[in-house]
């Protein structure tokens, strides 16, 4: 089955023109091509709302923290005791 096509003409700078050649040869494909894979992945990344919610979650915590004067040395190896421990009780437990 063949594929519609519609040719259009953009107006493109130096710099973009020459990422494009590039990216033409790199990918051993047209540069009609590139355009089009391009576009594919500026939608995926346009639609990553989950990668957003995750990023802004982690400014909040690290706001939080911060605000709080929480000591993460001391928090770091608070918690590495507590994971040696658990693991002495679960090996203990396996015996």
């Amino acid at each position: 089955m063949a594929i519609t096509t519609i040719k259009s003409t953009y107006s493109l700078d130096i710099e973009s023109v020459r990422i494009l050649e590039s990216l033409a040869e790199h990918w051993d494909a047209s540069k009609s091509e590139v355009i089009r894979r391009a576009l594919r992945i500026a939608l995926m990344t346009a639609d990553d709302t989950e990668g957003t919610v995750a990023l802004d979650a982690l400014t909040r915590l690290q706001n939080a923290v911060r605000d709080r004067g929480v000591d993460l040395t001391q928090w770091g190896r608070d918690v590495e005791a507590e994971r040696a421990a658990a693991g002495r009780r679960l090996w203990r437990g396996s015996e």
